[in-house]
């Protein structure tokens, strides 16, 4: 069977109708376009785009025969008004053909994840699951987190809802079997047992106080409880606890003892009883006035790895289970599926979901809505937890769209902010100089579209030059990508950390630019320096306001200056740490790392090397007469 994740799997050059046309919507023209593409389609599985008259994916759809599901939408009168819409913008169609309907479900997760298309239900929270990699490339393995490709030998464990579990987890396993989390270059240095020793976290292979042998049965009890076989991890404890203290060596039967209490606290730590269920997902949704919640619970050997909510995009006149379904496959993409998955409800693709799962984990998966015993117990907890998750994801939507509308009376703006922009400059007396933009929306924070500016034509010491060389950076490039404002990469109103001189420069950088419609505020501490916690706001226009100390938008905007604040200096703090390690002969053309240490471990200092005679230079071991003659030239030309 051919990989379903490899990308020359479809060929997408094999069928591409086009049918142009002007941008502006119009229900005939798309249906016109649509009906051409039909003549030419097969009656076969696959997967069609449908496009905009700039070539801009709209929506993306599987079929078990391309030619009648196609059809449908020449009939745009028995359509959603979603669809019609869609129809309408339509000029343009790319199909791909699949062997079965399987191949077009996945095929299609694959394209909405790549196009993310306006018309499609999108996973939006897709950020990669943190996993535990048990390490398989050395004689003492490693235990770690890990997110992202799986590239390193191992034994991959989880996925974890999130990082806090993973280091639950972690700690639970270092003080359960010893294992050991340091780097390798850490564990290649010692020469004596660290601090996780000492407060035993760690069984110190590094210094030999175990051998291989006796590494690698920790290493497979631990493999066992990761697995769901703690019961039988925990037996074997007592057992050598029980034999350690007939044979008076009362210390290890200690040590044993305070390992078995470990394990007896996790077991009973579980928030989630899931015993007998082994490696499942369990998925419920909730709806409310047009909102769509889906909590996913983990559970793999019968143990809890925690649980998430979800909130999809573009779900409104979608049927929940298409909802569900779309958001399984989507899900699945980056996930690989456990054996079972639990819903809540029956959903009319099932066959082929589970079809297509199994096609992409290589082995059977099972989707199922349990009836009775603990999967039905887990999956009412399922579906009790996604209704409070959306009940308090409205009562925060709520409350922020009310926030957003006195920020929009504060500053004047027409509509609520959808794109709030944050500026801020980081540096000590000029030194590894960085500007900072982070970006938030209704929803909160957009952390993938946060951006930091090296600062490299201003002096680093001025910082309204600074302000300038941002704006103009920043500016200049969304006027060449985006010219028409439609991308959703303007910002409706530019919040800037400083008074009225930040503002100036970046207003003069605008005005160069030929922007007048950005609205851009100063925002600056207050007479008292901030400490009554009020604000000044500096206007365009030269006028200045305050909200009161307890004004939710004051407490909103402050969160976006202290957020701006935390970027900028971790950027700051990030390129310093770089500067610290770079030495004086990187300047040098020509000069490698090998090179460098050359001359480095030869004349001690780079300095020494700055001042030496060309007949020295030449002196050094794996240096030869033109490399020290371009050493010498670079430093004493100057």
């Amino acid at each position: 069977m051919s990989d379903p994740n490899s990308p020359s799997r479809f060929n997408e050059e094999t069928a591409t109708y086009a049918v142009r046309g002007s941008e502006t919507p119009d229900l005939d023209a798309g249906v016109a376009a649509i009906r051409n593409v039909l003549k030419t389609l097969p009656v076969r599985p696959g997967v069609y785009r449908m496009q905009d008259a700039r070539g801009d994916v709209l929506y993306v759809g599987k079929a078990r025969a391309l030619k009648n599901r196609v059809a449908n939408y020449t009939q745009p009168a028995k359509l959603s008004n979603r669809l019609r819409r869609m129809i309408a913008q339509t000029r343009s169609m790319t199909v791909v053909t699949t062997n079965n309907e399987a191949e077009a479900l996945l095929l299609e997760a694959q394209l909405i994840k790549r196009f993310r298309p306006p018309y499609n239900v999108l996973l939006r929270d897709d950020k990669s699951f943190p996993y535990i990699l048990l390490r398989g490339d050395h004689d003492f393995p490693r235990v770690q987190l890990h997110r992202g490709a799986r590239r390193a030998k191992g034994d991959y464990f989880g996925p974890f809802a999130g990082a806090g579990q993973v280091r639950k987890t972690l700690n639970a396993l270092q003080k359960l079997f010893l294992l050991r989390s340091c780097t390798d270059s850490f564990f290649n240095t010692r020469d004596r047992p660290c601090l996780l020793y000492q407060i035993r976290r760690c069984s110190a292979p590094c210094v030999d106080r175990i051998d291989k042998a006796g590494y690698a049965e920790l290493v497979s009890d631990s493999r066992d409880f990761l697995m769901g076989k703690s019961t039988k991890v925990q037996a074997k404890l007592g057992e050598q606890m029980q034999a350690a203290a007939e044979n008076l060596d009362f210390e290890l039967a200690a040590i044993l003892r305070d390992r078995l209490k470990a394990l007896t606290f996790i077991q009973g730590s579980q928030a989630i009883n899931a015993e007998g269920v082994g490696d499942a997902d369990i998925f419920a949704m909730a709806a409310k006035q047009g909102q769509i919640g889906i909590q996913a619970f983990f559970i793999r050997g019968g143990q809890n790895w925690g649980h998430r909510a979800f909130f999809p995009a573009h779900t409104a006149d979608v049927p929940e289970d298409e909802v569900l379904s779309q958001f399984l496959m989507q899900f699945y993409e980056e996930v690989p599926p456990p054996r079972t998955v639990f819903v809540d409800r029956n959903l009319e693709e099932l066959k082929l979901l589970s079809e297509a799962l199994a096609e992409r984990a290589g082995h059977k998966v099972a989707i199922g809505m349990p009836q009775r015993g603990t999967r039905r117990r887990l999956l009412e907890q399922a579906q009790r937890n996604a209704v409070e998750a959306l009940d308090r994801r409205m009562a925060e939507s709520t409350t922020q769209a009310k926030i957003l509308r006195d920020i929009a009376d504060l500053f004047g703006l027409a509509e609520p902010p959808d794109r709030i922009e944050v500026y801020d400059n980081s540096h000590i007396q000029g030194t590894a100089a960085v500007g900072a933009m982070i970006v938030a929306g209704p929803e909160g924070f957009r952390k993938g579209q946060y951006r930091k500016f090296n600062i490299k034509s201003a002096a680093t010491d001025d910082d309204f030059a600074m302000m300038r060389e941002v704006f103009t950076r920043r500016f200049a490039r969304a006027q060449e990508e985006d010219p028409d404002r439609d991308k959703g990469v303007w910002p409706d109103l530019v919040l800037i950390d400083g008074g009225k001189g930040q503002l100036s420069a970046a207003r003069a950088v605008l005005e160069e630019l030929g922007i007048e419609d950005v609205c851009m505020v100063g925002v600056a501490k207050g007479p008292h320096h901030g400490r009554e916690g009020r604000e000044v706001f500096h206007l365009m226009d030269g006028s200045e306001r305050m909200l009161p100390t307890n004004a939710p938008a004051l407490f909103h905007i402050q969160k976006l200056r202290d957020e701006v604040h935390r970027f900028a200096i971790g950027a700051h703090r990030a390129k310093r740490a770089k500067a610290i390690g770079a030495s004086p002969l990187d300047e040098v053309p020509g000069i490698g790392p090998a090179r460098k240490k050359a001359l480095l471990m030869h004349f001690g200092t780079a300095r020494a090397v700055r001042g030496a005679s060309l007949e020295d230079l030449q002196k050094a071991p794996g240096v030869s007469a033109a490399v020290a003659q371009q050493v010498y030239d670079f430093y004493h030309s100057r």
